[in-house]
């Protein structure tokens, strides 16, 4: 049904009022007697083998929904009830802000793909956390950014007063330095600046009672000599795990008429780099952490590919738009098929 009937419609949409439109139809239909139930009956798949336990945290299952779709926290309980083992929110900034100018969110049909420029609009790490204090049960990752206006020197100050606003409200943390639409952003990828961040994320981390894991999302454009950096980065602070990988600047192969759109892209044509990238670092580290896979994942043939690579769990966001809610209950039905098999 979703995708004869609700995707061409919402595809007549300009992408982001589509947004907005799926979150109030989500919004109102759970409120409406029954159709959590409903929800539930068509999208989850219960099982206790497809639980996983990733740095301490049980998850009930390994499919969850990526960040950049509930940023600001506003609906994680109803997301929930579609499948998802774990909601990841964010990106948050400290202060609230518009992000990029409109129109920054593009569809390419053809390449069953997305370009964003959204400059991580978000209404602010302090609302955000009121939200969360109406979680119900759900797993939920925190991913954290710097505000536009901070420069790279002072962006440690941002990541800590997003870490300690929702320390109490999380159960694992993103460090978010690979979006390509906040200007140089991307810098405090590089060695040292990456090494000094994560470093005193960590220590505040560890001064907690219960240590709460931290993750590094990186991009997929990094080199293979940056990828080992980044191994090592990982190995030096201590830090629980990384997630592969962000959207891409590459533009190599698209037929769409938006291809030139500046921004990230995500989808399809993200899947084999972003796959590449886990691959690279399960082997070079010897498995020395855990990997969270992301990136063109539109069945679960491509889900179980980067499990197969390595990672450990693996998140939908352009899928999702794409093929539907379906499709989570799809890869946890092919991981229990693959589970039966061995």
């Amino acid at each position: 049904m979703y995708k004869s009937i609700l995707r061409p419609l919402l595809f007549r949409l300009d992408a982001e009022e589509a947004h907005h439109f799926t979150f109030s139809m989500v919004k109102n239909l759970s409120k409406i007697p029954g159709c959590t139930s409903i929800f539930k009956a068509l999208y989850n798949l219960e099982d206790k083998r497809l639980e996983t336990e990733v740095f301490g945290i049980k998850f009930k299952n390994p499919v969850g929904l990526a960040a950049g779709f509930d940023k600001d926290a506003k609906l994680f309980n109803e997301f929930s009830n579609f499948g998802f083992g774990f909601i990841e929110i964010g990106t948050l900034t400290p202060k609230p802000q518009d992000g990029n100018p409109k129109k920054r969110l593009f569809r390419l049909k053809q390449d069953s793909a997305i370009i964003n420029r959204m400059g991580f609009n978000n209404g602010g790490v302090a609302a955000a956390v009121e939200r969360l204090k109406k979680n119900k049960g759900v797993l939920i990752g925190g991913n954290i950014g710097k505000n536009k206006m901070t420069p790279n020197e002072d962006a440690g100050v941002d990541y800590e007063i997003c870490f300690d606003a929702l320390f109490d409200h999380v159960d694992y943390f993103v460090v978010n330095v690979s979006s390509p639409n906040t200007p140089n952003l991307r810098a405090l990828q590089d060695k040292e600046p990456l090494t000094a961040l994560l470093g005193s994320l960590q220590k505040r981390n560890c001064a907690k009672a219960h240590p709460k894991p931290i993750l590094l999302k990186i991009a997929p454009d990094l080199t293979n000599e940056q990828l080992l950096d980044i191994i090592d980065i990982v190995s030096i602070t201590g830090i629980a795990g990384v997630i592969a990988t962000n959207t891409t600047i590459a533009r190599d192969g698209l037929i769409s008429e938006n291809k030139a759109e500046t921004g990230g892209l995500s989808g399809k044509p993200l899947a084999m780099r972003s796959t590449e990238v886990i691959r690279f670092l399960s082997e070079k580290s010897n498995k020395a952490f855990p990997i969270i896979g992301v990136g063109g994942i539109h069945s679960a043939a491509d889900a179980l590919e980067k499990l197969e690579a390595g990672a450990s769990l693996v998140q939908l966001y352009t899928g999702f738009i794409y093929e539907g809610p379906a499709l989570v209950k799809e890869i946890n039905r092919a991981i229990l098929e693959k589970k039966a098999g061995k």
